[in-house]
């Protein structure tokens, strides 16, 4: 049995039977019969669909952002934001799948030789609840639009958006089956997704979330020969030059913290500030988080709410803990308020080294935590002592020197003065333990393509 529990209040929202053997079996068939009348329809014809499903998304669009902050507690405009994006992605893949996946001629002592990039089959997805439609259709709209089908395992406590979006995909005249959510208990998940990846039809599995999940995806797509892409955790570090403007790196690191209630792979984590202007962006940090508002998603001015799980709270603190005991300072937030629902403070941490939880480990909250670097050199330092390596965002008023900064920082997507975010116009993943492979952009929808050389003497 699936459970989906509001954060805030720590009501049931739903219940939701898992699906048996029988019925992932069932499911699977259906991909693939879904799948091969889908490969044969036009781009125009894919693309007339993928629209439709942005149009639903923009038209019931209040429905779905209270469903979003019911099951995960997102303040309700951000809600409002990742349903927008959603549509918008959508619209972008429909426009523009065609011309990325064009056959590229080449020279090749033939009378005709050509590169085909076709659909693999049927993408296995496993997915996180902290953007718990955008993450979908991250992977959807370009899976899609290539001719694959969809297989998504969602997490159990977004079921219920789960099920929306797959109504969107029905209703918007997608096959019947070419995009299914699976249903798993949470203790048959590792054997279940062992049984999906292996499975004939299963061709790839693309996973968004925790680095264990990851390692045990990887393993079984290893092992059964199949592509997969993983986008997993990161601790995203601010680099605030001697010569940044303060107002603005101040402002952008609190506000990419507090996205999502600081539940974002991608946002600020590790503010790294050189020494000489610590104390003044210390100060302006700590008034800035402590301006955020806390209160019920569903109010308007609420900039952070419950996290997504009692647990996830229990988790933070015991960072945020650890990190205070072995020296660093606590200047504001650090404890947990009584009442329900799984809130935490803004919180910041200071003078954060290595042997800290808060300099080494995701911290999935709205807890800042920075670091003092000596110069450019050390801040490049502290910034790749990570093992994460997903995003990262400097700032100064000299746009070369940034720029040179940028390309020595061990990280997939890195933005000078502006926050770090995806686009569908540019590649998104990370390296070292952040994951492999790409979403979004030309280089996301050939991830899940067969790559056909063609050569005709």
């Amino acid at each position: 049995m699936l459970v989906s529990i509001n954060p805030v209040t720590g009501e049931t929202i739903g219940s939701y039977a898992a699906h048996s053997d029988a019925d992932l079996e069932k499911n699977v068939c259906n991909s693939r019969d879904a799948q091969r009348r889908w490969r044969d329809m036009t781009f125009p014809e894919r693309a007339l669909c993928m629209r439709a499903a942005a149009e639903i998304l923009r038209r019931e669009v209040a429905k779905f952002a209270d469903l979003i902050t019911l099951e995960m507690g997102k303040p309700l405009l951000q809600s409002f934001a990742e349903l927008d994006k959603c549509a918008a992605t959508c619209d972008f893949f429909a426009e523009n799948a065609e011309k990325f996946l064009q056959p590229e001629f080449i020279d090749a002592d033939a009378s005709k030789s050509y590169v085909a990039l076709e659909p693999l089959g049927t993408v296995l997805a496993v997915m996180p609840w902290n953007f718990p439609f955008w993450q979908v259709f991250r992977v959807a709209a370009p899976t899609l639009m290539a001719g694959n089908a969809l297989l998504v395992k969602h997490a159990p406590n977004t079921t219920g958006c789960a099920i929306a979006i797959e109504k969107i995909f029905t209703d918007a005249g997608f096959p019947n089956g070419l995009v299914q959510m699976l249903f798993i208990d949470a203790d048959r998940v590792p054997e279940k997704i062992s049984m999906l990846i292996d499975h004939r039809v299963v061709r790839a599995v693309t996973l968004t979330g925790s680095l264990r999940a990851g390692k045990f995806v990887a393993e079984k797509a290893g092992a059964a020969i199949k592509k997969s892409v993983l986008e997993l955790g990161g601790s995203d570090a601010y680099l605030v030059l001697d010569d940044a403007d303060l107002d603005l790196a101040s402002e952008t690191c609190v506000n990419s913290r507090c996205i999502n209630t600081g539940q974002s792979c991608i946002s600020a984590k590790r503010f790294i500030v050189v020494e000489s202007r610590r104390k003044e962006f210390e100060e302006l940090v700590v008034a800035k988080m402590a301006a955020k508002v806390v209160g019920n998603p569903m109010d308007d001015g609420v900039d952070l709410s419950a996290l997504a799980r009692m647990d996830l709270r229990e988790t933070l603190h015991a960072q945020v803990k650890q990190s205070i005991e072995k020296g660093a300072t606590l200047l504001l937030g650090g404890t947990v308020p009584d009442g329900n629902g799984a809130f935490y403070p803004a919180t910041v941490l200071a003078n954060v080294e290595r042997g800290m939880a808060a300099y080494h480990e995701e911290l999935f909250g709205p807890v800042a935590a920075i670091l003092s670097a000596k110069n450019d050199a050390h801040a490049i330092e502290l910034a790749n002592d990570t093992a994460y390596g997903l995003g990262a965002a400097i700032f100064t008023n000299d746009l070369q020197r940034g720029e040179a900064v940028a390309r020595q920082l061990e990280v997939g997507n890195c933005f000078i003065n502006t926050l770090v975010r995806s686009d569908a116009r540019l590649p998104f993943g990370g390296v070292k333990e952040s994951g492999y492979g790409r979403e979004l952009s030309h280089y996301g929808i050939k991830e899940f393509v067969n790559v056909k050389s063609v050569l005709i003497r």
